[in-house]
């Protein structure tokens, strides 16, 4: 298994000068050329996907793929939510599979980003999970990004970027320093100073939005002022649709299957290409070794209900199940009955947990604590409660 905590994975750049790229999803053959392309040439990868695609996929299919890819890999591999909307997109991600989760409230005026980030970040870390949050608007061009990313662009004020990361908690900065989501016409005039300035104003690692039409000096620049991760995609997409268009000229009745034979070659040429020139690649061992692995907690309960009817026991599950099942960090609730009628305890919960403090917190949900008082901890006799991790 070679899904690894995130906060190490980008920490461990940061303090090495180099830049994790983080690469947005839009389909398996990206994913397959991602995973391909990072194993090449023996790379940290981030797996992203940005919720401002989710009209075009089904998210909750797609991330367990992407889960699958993580597990299997022989390199370190984080999953992220890119752009969130909101605490409540945060929290699906993390239950869903993300150990990273991005919250971009970057529009809000900065009290208001605030108030919204800290929230997300404290739901997130009793998960476990680190958060990206921004100050500063990063705004869309042409293409893609122009319909996803309205408005125009706000540079990063280092002041701000200060006040934000010290009453947020947040682990990561995107800032906006000239970067364009999207495509960029002619060559990218970036604030290198103001990057500086930002870097020398709060103390964690800073992330660069739109990185799709920065050339090579640029890119190698970007990690000795802070920058430990890349966000990247309109060249992925751009890349894969020129290879379409060739096969298309080429073969003009072809089938799907057909027209899609090179997307995903040109995507993962495209993938290592960013991660050999933003210092990633060769590190994947000693990340490996310096990374906690992501592995989900097993939280085992066994009980009886004895002097309860069959219907009393059943309504107990389902509303415990339903009250689980929404709480942030729970990956997945099983429970059973014991087939073998002799039994001493008849009933068991399995519940996954991204992270032991997950449990810790259950006080912050009402209406979970309230069941565990009024309802679960007079019902059930002989219980046995045991966590387990992965090993």
């Amino acid at each position: 298994m070679a899904l690894v905590n995130m906060r190490d994975m980008i920490y461990h750049a940061y303090k090495h000068n180099y830049a994790v790229g983080a690469f947005d999803l839009v389909s398996l053959d990206f994913l397959e050329a991602a995973i391909g392309a990072a194993e090449s040439c023996r790379a940290s990868i981030v797996l992203s996907i940005a919720e401002p695609h989710f009209e075009h996929y089904d998210c909750e299919l797609l991330l367990p793929a992407v889960e699958a890819a993580a597990q299997r890999a022989s390199v370190p591999v984080a999953i992220q939510l890119d752009h969130g909307s909101s605490l409540a997109s945060a929290i699906s991600a993390i239950n869903r599979g993300c150990n990273g989760v991005m919250l971009d409230a970057s529009r809000q005026e900065l009290p208001d980003n605030i108030t919204a980030t800290r929230a997300v970040v404290d739901m997130a870390h009793r998960c476990g999970v680190p958060v990206t949050g921004e100050v500063g608007y990063v705004a869309g061009y042409e293409g893609e990004g122009a319909l996803l990313h309205p408005g125009e662009a706000a540079f990063t004020v280092p002041a701000e970027a200060k006040a934000y990361v010290e009453r947020t908690n947040v682990d990561f900065l995107a800032v906006s320093i000239g970067t364009v989501q999207g495509r960029m016409k002619g060559r990218a005039k970036l604030d290198f100073q103001r990057l500086k300035l930002i870097n020398q104003a709060v103390d964690v690692p800073l992330v660069i939005h739109g990185g799709s039409g920065l050339n090579e000096e640029q890119f190698r620049k970007l990690p000795s002022m802070g920058v430990a991760k890349i966000n990247y995609y309109t060249a992925l997409s751009d890349v894969a649709a020129e290879a379409m268009r060739r096969r298309t000229k080429a073969n003009p009745d072809g089938s799907f299957i057909e027209l899609k034979r090179d997307v995903k070659e040109a995507v993962g040429e495209e993938v290592e290409r960013c991660l050999r020139l933003w210092g990633s690649a060769g590190r994947a061992a000693e990340v490996l070794t310096q990374c906690r692995p992501w592995a989900p907690v097993e939280h085992l309960i066994m009980h009886s209900a004895n002097g309860h009817s069959e219907q009393e026991v059943r309504s107990l599950i389902d509303e415990g199940k339903r009250l689980l099942s929404v709480m942030p960090g729970v990956r997945s609730v099983f429970t059973g009955e014991s087939i073998n009628e002799a039994g001493a305890r008849r009933f068991c919960w399995q519940v996954r947990l991204t992270d032991p403090r997950v449990l810790d917190g259950h006080g912050d949900y009402p209406g979970f604590a309230r069941f565990l008082k009024n309802r679960f901890q007079g019902s059930i006799n002989d219980a046995v409660t045991v966590d387990y991790q992965v090993i």
